[in-house]
């Protein structure tokens, strides 16, 4: 059978087994969303930030791109990270880098082109900014892993800084800024970090290790 078919008699069981556990699960679906928690993670296809977290439906409102970064002028994150705050209210936005990351991994070893190459420079600014560090590890798992996790510390910081999440600070909006990051090894996920309106962000330091 073609792959693509068997994921559509797979939603046809996910659907059957839901009706089954909830009859007007779906009807629910369709007076809409009112999630807590904005996620902005890695595209990568083995990060499923619903089953990872065990959220179900409507409970997470969901961006991902390579190497879960946050840029300026990416129309689709802000667009989203606006609707996420003004509309939705979401008081939790989670910025979640992982493990072995591709993008990551690319930033380090270079050889992209096209438009990855171009959306990998922010990835190239952060290791510049970490350079020292980066550079100090003793192998290149290590060097990875610590850029993986500067790369969400220097992510979180660019969130902070957005029109959207500036003006729900100002005006007293509970938002909470998470940094984490997911280990594929053992499936766990690591919290480093948290921004709130408070936090001075010129004094935020580096994370201390979390993947070892």
């Amino acid at each position: 059978m073609r792959q693509y078919k068997q994921l559509l008699l797979a939603n046809k069981a996910w659907s059957a087994e839901i009706i089954e556990e909830s009859a007007d699960f779906f009807q629910r679906q369709l007076v809409g969303q009112n999630p807590e928690f904005l996620w902005i993670g890695c595209s990568d296809s083995r990060v499923s930030p619903e089953q990872m977290t065990m959220t179900p439906p409507g409970g997470m409102f969901i961006h991902r791109n390579i190497a879960n970064l946050v840029n300026d002028d990416d129309m689709n994150l802000m667009s989203v990270l606006q609707y996420a705050v003004d509309v939705l209210g979401v008081r939790h936005i989670i910025i979640c880098g992982h493990y072995a990351c591709g993008g990551i991994r690319a930033t380090l070893d270079g050889g992209t082109n096209g438009a990855v190459d171009d959306w990998l420079s922010t990835a190239r600014s952060v290791l510049h900014d970490h350079a020292d560090e980066i550079d100090a590890q003793p192998d290149r798992e290590q060097k990875v892993n610590r850029l993986v996790e500067v790369n969400v510390r220097d992510q979180l910081i660019r969130l902070a800084r957005t029109a959207t999440i500036q003006g729900a600070f100002a005006r007293g909006q509970e938002v909470l800024l998470h940094g984490w990051v997911y280990d594929i090894r053992d499936g766990l996920i690591k919290p480093m970090m948290e921004i709130d309106s408070k936090t001075v962000l010129e004094e935020v330091g580096r994370p201390d290790k979390v993947l070892v």
